[in-house]
């Protein structure tokens, strides 16, 4: 064959085969996935369509630029913070365009639940509780907040730390002896309790594997030593490095328990607790953040620790708890008299929910999404029962997105979740706040990702993205506060 016909074939089967995504439609597969191609037998066989193969479905201009415009609006009050931070930045929030900020949506009685929220943070002693999935791993979007609201309110300190830590965190130096076990009320791969408690912050830490006291006998099992060796860390905001009241938060001690508690090398106290299986918080004051501090606890059973608080004498106290993989549904799995027993102790004033993040993928009905909703309040209830004069807000669900025909959009059920979760927080008397929306909403990830404010995963944020998005909700916030 010639070249002129080799030429001609090519171009014939290209333009036959390019023909083909004129009668090729968009099908779902049983995973509820919309897929280009023909259905052949229920089998969907993949095809692009003209639409996908000319890439005629990306985001405008027009689309990316309005994205643009919301983050170099809040971009201008972000510094370039580099750890650690010797002064607190200034913020002039007269260089923002208040028409771009998301605001934070409020039931009909908004004067009254701004009125409590300003009396609450204005207090000198307000405790916040940030529970979220993974997107608040590594205290992300807590301590942009926390550094915020301490420094326009006071306080001083990190809040809560476990003692045995999944992922890297930077509010305080916690270094755990090695025989230190994790168990989390949330963490779907390992068995719960049966006493279900866990405490406030959902998870725990041994020094010795769970059992009963009346399933063996003590007289064989030796007596465990374990320590917690602190320190204020030198990278982080400098507001909370200067903690001088440390919690042990401890429950379900079955044996004697011996503590050892080192400050620079001094033993500066020492204490035996008989058993007790009710929660109780060894408190800890110090005159200064610690450089060297060492506990050492000593029992043949070890109690269950819910983990540590290091607080400062007044103002504003934020704990993070990120429990990845959790959808804000285990709440009420958790034992009523340990969790309230622990809230009472803590005594928060402001509960920040934000979950439905590690839902998205699953649900794919607007059934699902009304079930889950549901759920979700049903946990925000039990909770708030334990605080009933708590404020509470709800942050939804980021933008996400899913790999279909060759490019990352947006779960297609993602725009009702949000409006389902905004609706029942609006209904039970909880402020929302849409993340969904303040990013740009449907199909915002990808340009987030473009821009290297969000990750590969095209779920969680980055570093940069994570100072971004903090800044759009307190400013959102912030403005309510000041109206």
């Amino acid at each position: 064959m010639n070249p002129k016909t080799i030429s001609i074939f090519i171009i014939t089967c290209l333009l036959v085969l390019f023909g083909f995504t004129y009668i090729s439609e968009a099908q779902t597969d049983q995973a509820g996935k919309s897929q280009d191609g023909f259905t052949v037998f229920d089998e969907v066989i993949k095809y692009p369509t003209t639409d996908t193969f000319l890439m005629s479905g990306k985001r405008s201009k027009t689309d990316t630029r309005e994205i643009d415009s919301i983050v170099a609006n809040i971009e201008q009050v972000v510094l370039n913070e580099e750890l650690p931070i010797e002064e607190e930045p200034v913020i002039d929030y007269r260089k923002i365009d208040t028409s771009r900020i998301r605001r934070v949506d409020w039931p009909d009685n908004k004067p009254e639940l701004i009125a409590r929220l300003k009396k609450q943070l204005a207090s000198g002693d307000c405790r916040i509780i940030h529970y979220g999935d993974s997107q608040l791993e590594g205290d992300r979007i807590s301590a942009y907040v926390r550094n915020r609201l301490q420094t326009q309110y006071g306080g001083e300190g990190p809040g809560f730390v476990p003692v045995k830590q999944l992922y890297h965190q930077l509010k305080a130096k916690v270094t755990p002896s090695e025989n230190w076990l994790r168990f989390a009320a949330f963490d779907p791969n390992q068995e719960k309790f049966e006493h279900k408690k866990y405490g406030a912050f959902t998870s725990l830490s041994r020094f010795t594997p769970f059992v009963h006291r009346d399933s063996v006998s003590l007289d064989t099992i030796p007596i465990t030593e374990a320590t917690i060796d602190i320190a204020a860390t030198r990278v982080s905001y400098k507001r909370i490095r200067n903690f001088n009241r440390v919690g042990l938060h401890m429950g379900h001690i079955q044996t004697p328990l011996k503590i050892e508690v080192y400050n620079n090398g001094e033993l500066i106290r020492e204490d035996s607790l008989e058993a007790d299986l009710r929660y109780r918080n060894y408190r800890i004051d110090l005159d200064t953040a610690p450089t060297d501090m060492k506990i050492v606890l000593r029992s043949q059973i070890s109690p269950d620790f819910y983990g540590l608080t290091f607080d400062g004498n007044s103002g504003v106290t934020l704990d993070n708890v990120a429990m990845r993989g959790a959808s804000g549904t285990v709440f009420t799995k958790l034992d009523r008299q340990n969790f309230g027993a622990m809230m009472a102790e803590l005594d928060p004033k402001i509960f920040i929910f934000q979950y439905g993040g590690n839902s998205v993928p699953y649900l794919t009905t607007p059934k699902a999404i009304d079930k889950y909703a549901k759920y979700v309040m049903t946990n925000l209830k039990w909770v708030r029962r334990t605080q009933p004069d708590a404020s509470v807000i709800f942050i939804g669900p980021s933008d996400m997105s899913t790999l279909e025909n060759g490019q990352y959009i947006s779960y297609k059920h993602l725009p009702y979740l949000n409006e389902k979760l905004r609706e029942v927080c609006l209904e039970n008397g909880i402020a929302y706040w849409s993340m969904f929306e303040a990013m740009g909403g449907s199909n915002s990830m990808q340009h987030w990702v473009d821009q290297e404010l969000a990750k590969a995963d095209y779920t969680h944020f980055s570093r940069s993205g994570t100072k971004v998005i903090s800044e759009l909700f307190y400013t959102a916030l912030n403005m309510d506060l000041n109206d």
